[in-house]
Formats: C-alpha cells, structure tokens, sequence
C-alpha cells in the first residue's frame, strides 16, 4: 500500500521584533501621555470653549518633545547595543591571539553543553578554530549570546519610535481640533482613545503571543488609568 504522501513542515517565525518594540514602545506612550495630559487641561480649565486652543496647542507641544525625547532614547539604546557589541568583539579577537589554547577550551564546553561526545568534539573544535573570523562569530553568539547588529538599527530605530509616538499622540488629541469644544472634545477622545488602545494592545497580543483579547484590556486599562488620574487630579487643584 502506497504511503500518502505528507505535506511540507513550514514554520513560520516572527522576525521583525526589534521593530514592533519601537512602535510598541513609541505608540504606547504616545496614545498614553497626550491622552493624560489634554484630559487632565480639560479638567483644569473646565469646558469653556475659549480653553481648547490652551488644550491643543499644550498637547502638539507635547507631542512633538515626546517624539524628540524617546526617539533620542531608542537612538542611543541601540547605540550602546552597537558599541557593547564591537566591544566584546574586540576582546574574543584579543584573546583568540593571546589565549588561543582557553578559547578552544571554551568552544568545547559550548559543545559539551548541547551532549556531543569528545570525540565528536575535537573534529568540531578544529573546524570552527581553523578560521578567526568563525572562531570570533561562534564565540560571540554561543559562548556570550550576542547577534551583530544592524549599523542601521539606531537610525530606524529612532525613526520608527519618534513616527509611531507622534501618531499615537494625534489620536487623543485630534477630537478637541476638529471639535473646538473642550467638553465634547474630551468626551470623543476618551471614546476614541480606549478604542485606538484596545486595537493597539489586540495587535500587539497577536504579534507578540498574548492573548489578544488581554493584550487590549491591559493598554486599556493603563491608558484609561493614566487619564482618569490625570483629569481627577486637575479637577482638585482648580
């Protein structure tokens, strides 16, 4: 009896996780903080509608420096990366030169970790020292778990951060302009707003491995957190 014939094993591997860190990273605070920020002016200045201009003009600055700001920080988080990185790379070509005898022992245990035997080893061993640069590349990811860097990660990174902050931040914002009502406006902002954060946080459970469904009840939660403080908090003072 012929064996049927069996489909092709493919698997498929999310590979853009540096990526949607940042925007996670940049949408998040930006939905968040000018969420926060022009609900808790609604509630400092009431709901006279001469006070929306106070609303949106505090909220595009807000915007704007925030975008700056954490596009800076991913910038220079991927800088250090790059440079921790050379770093370490540096001194396994050092000690390749220097201590070429410990090295090899190092690689061996890297082997002897996965179960192979010593006789299989030596072979290995030999074959991975017989060139420095798969020497150097072995060693920085098996031994010290390093990946090389992409010498274009701080500038997208800093990019997609700075963009995905900046679209978030529009989205509390954009009701108290196209409404020129502080009360109206803050009432369709918190509408849009948790709505624009579950979408987020659904997404991001997809893409991540969280439930979706908890994903987006999470940045509802926090965002919904952050602005209820933040107008309650006004409120008080004035």
């Amino acid at each position: 009896m012929r064996a049927m014939p069996s489909a092709p094993h493919t698997e498929t591997h999310f590979g853009a996780s540096e990526s949607v860190r940042d925007v996670v990273i940049g949408m998040s605070d930006g939905l968040t903080v000018p969420f926060a920020l022009a609900a808790g002016l609604t509630g400092l200045t009431g709901a006279a509608v001469a006070n929306t201009h106070l609303v949106v003009v505090a909220g595009l600055a807000e915007i704007a420096a925030g975008s700056i700001a954490m596009g800076l920080g991913g910038y220079l988080a991927a800088r250090t990366d790059r440079d921790h990185y050379a770093s370490e790379r540096q001194r396994e070509i050092r000690e390749t030169v220097e201590l070429p005898e410990k090295e090899r022992d190092e690689v061996a245990e890297v082997f002897r970790g996965y179960g192979m035997t010593e006789e299989a080893i030596g072979p290995a061993v030999a074959a991975i020292t017989s060139d420095q640069k798969r020497w150097v590349d072995f060693m920085m990811r098996f031994e010290l778990g390093f990946e090389e860097p992409d010498p274009l990660r701080a500038r997208n990174s800093a990019a997609t951060i700075a963009v995905s902050y900046i679209a978030g931040g529009m989205v509390p914002l954009a009701p108290y302009m196209l409404t020129g009502d502080v009360g109206r406006g803050l009432s369709i902002s918190v509408l849009v707003t948790l709505l624009a954060l579950f979408v987020f946080g659904y997404v991001k459970g997809k893409l991540t491995g969280i439930h979706p469904l908890r994903g987006g009840l999470q940045t509802v939660v926090i965002g919904g957190l952050a602005s209820a403080a933040a107008f309650g908090l006004a409120r008080w003072i004035s």
